[in-house]
């Protein structure tokens, strides 16, 4: 009797022992960058400041570096494309400074770290970059005998946008517009290209009225805003689902860019019986 109870006391030291030796999972860190996006009209010579901040929720703290990249667009694609400073159009890499250059995000809190912009004097229209703040790499998987260690970190970027101010010159170019009236089977729907001619970004906003014979407005729709950088060109799109009984009608397209500036276009339609109804 006193074998077997000295045997299972035994059996439940090593239990314990066990459960002491086996390590407790890592916290997944969870990091967070705010603001993503800045955007700030300036007096070109005159400093612009800002803080970047970054929350921590993981249980311990991380260390955080700095840099900046240029910021434009590929051409092709519309894609956002990053280079080094000074080496895309409009870049305003080279007027920003870190204070600090690193700093450190505590355990559940948050770190801070100011952002100093010096416009060149001689700058007109829009320049852009984008921030990073990046977490010291972090053993993530022991070498072994087959594998090498990885180590992981976390990225996290925040888009300039400037534009010198009374400095900036607003103006779009429409295209290739294609006006498809609503029938049975589909939805009253305008496409076309938007060329930014300005020296600025522009964020288009596009709605669309519909007026009948009468000039009443029976219809309206928008599209959400879309960024374009100066000289980007790309395609927008603005479509109401609902249905119209026969006769003429007027769709007017506006398109508001810049600071209030505002581009029209008138596109008549006829629509017959046959083609009454929303879209299925």
């Amino acid at each position: 009797m006193m074998r077997t109870l000295l045997v299972k006391l035994l059996l439940f030291s090593a239990f314990l022992v066990a459960l002491l030796i086996i390590p407790a999972p890592v916290a997944a860190q969870s990091l967070g960058l705010a603001p993503a996006e800045i955007r700030a009209n300036f007096k070109p010579g005159q400093l612009i400041q800002f803080d970047l901040t970054v929350s921590n929720d993981g249980g311990t703290p991380v260390v955080m570096r700095t840099s900046v990249m240029d910021l434009w667009y590929n051409e092709k694609t519309n894609e956002k494309v990053f280079g080094p400073p000074g080496s895309l159009p409009r870049s305003a890499s080279n007027w920003i400074e870190f204070v600090p250059r690193n700093f450190t995000a505590p355990a559940h809190g948050t770190g801070k770290v100011k952002v100093v912009i010096t416009p060149s004097p001689s700058a007109t229209g829009g320049y852009y970059a984008v921030l990073f703040v990046e977490s010291k790499p972090e053993l993530a998987r022991a070498a072994t005998s087959e594998q090498k260690a990885v180590y992981t970190n976390m990225r996290l970027g925040a888009l300039i946008l400037l534009s010198a101010d009374s400095a900036e010159n607003y103006n779009i170019e429409v295209t290739d517009a294609k006006f498809t009236p609503p029938s049975r089977n589909q939805n009253l729907e305008l496409e076309f290209q938007i060329a930014n001619k300005s020296n600025s970004h522009i964020f288009p906003q596009v709605r669309l009225a519909i007026l009948n014979a009468n000039k009443e407005l029976v219809a309206r729709a928008e599209s959400e805003p879309r960024r374009f950088f100066p000289d980007q060109k790309d395609s927008m799109k603005v479509s109401w689902p609902g249905s119209l009984p026969g006769g003429d009608y007027m769709a007017i397209l506006t398109v508001v860019y810049g600071k209030d500036k505002v581009y029209t276009q008138d596109f008549p339609f006829t629509l017959s019986r046959e083609q009454q109804g929303a879209a299925k």
